[in-house]
């Protein structure tokens, strides 16, 4: 709707605006007002975005093991089965049904969303999607710390590399940006071959490690004496697990991005907008299959670090400590294959960002833009690469590239969010009167709640750093909305046959419109608004239309209208609709007509009574206040040639 003469955009501005999208409402790709519309985005196919979830999945193996050894002791292996057993049995079937709910990546926060409404409802997107940037960020943070970790203690570069894990940190960071400013189809590429390379080599270590414990029988069982002589029995074993498993919750990571890149899925070349069938087989695909195989290592690497790897080496300073896998890979492969493991598993570590940059950049601007809480170029992927690659700088110079400093953080993150995702479906399978599928995912909403809870307990800085997150988010939030106030944030505008017959009529002679808001809507009532306008601004006839504007939901900042006509008591002419903003609709009905007509439209107002400052808050919160130099004010940002602009009068 916007009216503005954009100047010819210079080649840096064209090139970070390049396909400048506009997810919020509901296209793939729109083009800025001064870009050139980008290709319609065709998807890859889901075992190639697999390997996206997968560089951030798949790479917990570098620690997941040391960690789980670290929580649980010689119960690891079963304190790991535990953990499978979530995620195949909870975390999984959740996940799957997400993406059935929400096939276009939103994700769970999407769902909730449509439970609240007004600005309660923002807000609490706007708290979960401070979580998530803890999830997304902290995962390229930590990812690279620790990447930066096993370079640093590699055993032929411990003595050049000391002291420098800060700056390797920075490097590998600014790195993954470059690889997504390059672009997205870069980014896929490289995830596939970093993938298939590490699990490639985390089969020959694991082949050889059930080898040598095949061939050294007493291992295993010096393993289950001691187990036994610790905890007494199976149900001991099980109990202490079940205790310990929210320090192993990192295990869960890899479903929030699997469904957030769920855009990028191919399908099938009938899927549509409202049913991508395609997509969201293809996605349940790709969850099943990433759930699967890790489940498969994390037990077979939990079992052979445990049984061949002497405990004190899991502890700080020891040499398996964070990089268990690459302690057996030296261990039984020799330093050549060691070191070929350790540049695998670095490589992985450093792209398991991509994964979370690819869900940040498909989820923030879903919703900042659409809110009017971010710039327009926050539709853009390179400003937002730019962006978050800054904020993760500033994360990792905070912590230090410490890796265990980030981890609450990390887990608080994805707990929270796998929360949401499990009430979410257990309020959709209980609209939908799933009473198996409702208990199911309640209890799984128990777990996960559990979880999240101990984890926030024993490690309480997730939380403080997720609350910094969600401060940062609201306020700047808050700050572009205030910013943007003024915009025409009307995305389109349709007339009825009775409203097009107004003003074509109108055309002929002066187009004259009285803001009018709606009472009795009696036949006094427009007879006294009509003398009212005409002693206020000294003009004679009665040749006006009415405009009657009702405000839905004012914390909506983009929507479309449709203007209805209608002639009351059978005299008087009436345009009614619906909109989150008075002014905005006003504004863009004037700057239509004028279009459509050629004529300049005259609209006119009663000053409102009261405090100018609380006016300006009834319009900013509510869509009201002192309507009158407000629509001038969208309109004169909107049209900044005065002669063309629409005459605004007040009496």
């Amino acid at each position: 709707m916007a009216t503005t003469e954009h100047p010819p955009p210079g080649r840096l501005r064209s090139w970070m605006l390049e396909g400048l999208s506009d997810m919020g409402k509901g296209h793939p790709h729109q083009a800025a007002p001064d870009t050139e519309a980008a290709p319609e985005h065709k998807g890859q196919r889901w075992f190639r975005v697999m390997c996206l979830t997968g560089v951030d999945y798949f790479s917990t193996l570098g620690y997941q093991p040391g960690i789980a050894a670290l929580a649980a002791g010689l119960l690891s292996p079963v304190a790991t089965i535990v953990l499978v057993i979530v995620t195949l049995a909870g975390a999984l079937p959740v996940y799957r049904r997400v993406a059935e709910e929400s096939p276009h990546g939103e994700g769970s926060i999407a769902m909730l969303e449509r439970l609240l409404s007004f600005w309660k409802g923002k807000l609490f997107v706007l708290t979960l999607l401070g979580f998530a940037a803890t999830d997304f960020l902290i995962t390229i943070t930590l990812s690279a710390a620790d990447a930066s970790t096993h370079l640093v203690e590699n055993p032929h570069l411990t003595s050049t590399l000391h002291d420098r894990q800060m700056v390797i940190t920075l490097i590998l960071v600014a790195l993954l940006g470059a690889v997504f400013l390059k672009g997205f189809l870069e980014a896929i590429g490289v995830a596939v071959a970093l993938v298939v390379v590490y699990l490639g080599l985390n089969v020959v270590v694991v082949a050889v490690g059930l080898w040598h414990v095949v061939t050294e029988g007493h291992v295993v069982t010096d393993w289950t004496g001691a187990l036994t002589a610790e905890h007494g029995n199976v149900f001991a074993m099980i109990g202490v697990s079940l205790l310990v498993f929210p320090k192993l919750a990192l295990g869960l990571s890899g479903f929030e991005t699997g469904v957030a890149v769920m855009p990028h899925v191919q399908g099938d070349p009938d899927d549509t907008a409202e049913n991508p069938k395609g997509r969201i087989r293809d996605t349940k695909k790709l969850l099943t299959t990433a759930a699967l195989i890790m489940s498969v290592f994390l037990i077979a690497t939990s079992f052979i670090t445990t049984v061949l790897i002497p405990e004190k080496e899991f502890e700080s300073g020891g040499q398996a400590n964070g990089r268990a896998l690459a302690y057996l890979s030296h261990e039984y492969l020799g330093n050549a294959f060691g070191t070929v493991y350790d540049v695998s598993t670095i490589a992985i570590l450093w792209f398991a960002g991509a994964s979370a940059m690819a869900g940040l950049l498909n989820l923030m601007p879903r919703y900042l833009p659409r809110y009017g809480m971010a710039p327009h170029w926050a539709r853009a992927v390179r400003p937002m690469v730019i962006v978050f690659t800054l904020v993760a700088f500033l994360v990792t110079w905070i912590f230090d590239a410490d890796v265990d400093a980030q981890g609450g953080a990390y887990a608080t993150g994805v707990l929270v969010l796998m929360s949401s995702a499990a009430i979410a479906v257990t309020i959709a399978a209980r609209r939908a009167r799933q009473r198996g599928w409702t208990v199911g995912f309640a209890v799984v909403s128990a777990v996960l709640l559990y979880v999240t809870v101990v984890n926030v307990i024993e490690r309480p800085d997730g939380v403080k750093i997720g609350a910094c997150f969600i401060a940062g988010i609201i306020l700047v939030s808050l700050l572009s909305r205030l910013a943007r106030a003024f915009e025409l944030r009307v995305t389109s505008l349709t007339l009825d046959s009775m409203a097009e017959r107004f003003i074509r009529d109108m055309a002929s002679r002066k187009i004259r419109f009285i803001a009018n808001e709606p009472d009795q809507r009696d036949k006094a009532e427009y007879r006294d608004k009509i003398e009212q306008i005409r002693q206020d601004n000294d003009i004679p006839g009665e040749d006006f239309v009415f405009v009657e504007v009702t405000v839905v939901d004012p914390s909506e900042f983009e929507s479309g209208l449709t203007v209805h006509g209608e002639v009351l008591h059978n005299r008087y002419r009436v345009l009614t609709l619906e909109s989150s903003s008075i002014s905005n609709a006003l504004a863009a009905l004037l700057l239509h007509t004028r279009d459509s007509t050629g004529c300049i439209p005259h609209i006119y107002f009663e000053w409102t009574e009261g405090n100018p400052f609380a006016n300006f808050l009834r319009f900013f919160l509510f869509g009201q206040g002192e309507v009158a130099p407000v629509t001038r004010e969208v309109l004169r940002e909107a049209e900044p040639d005065r002669d063309r602009r629409p005459r605004v009068h007040t009496g």
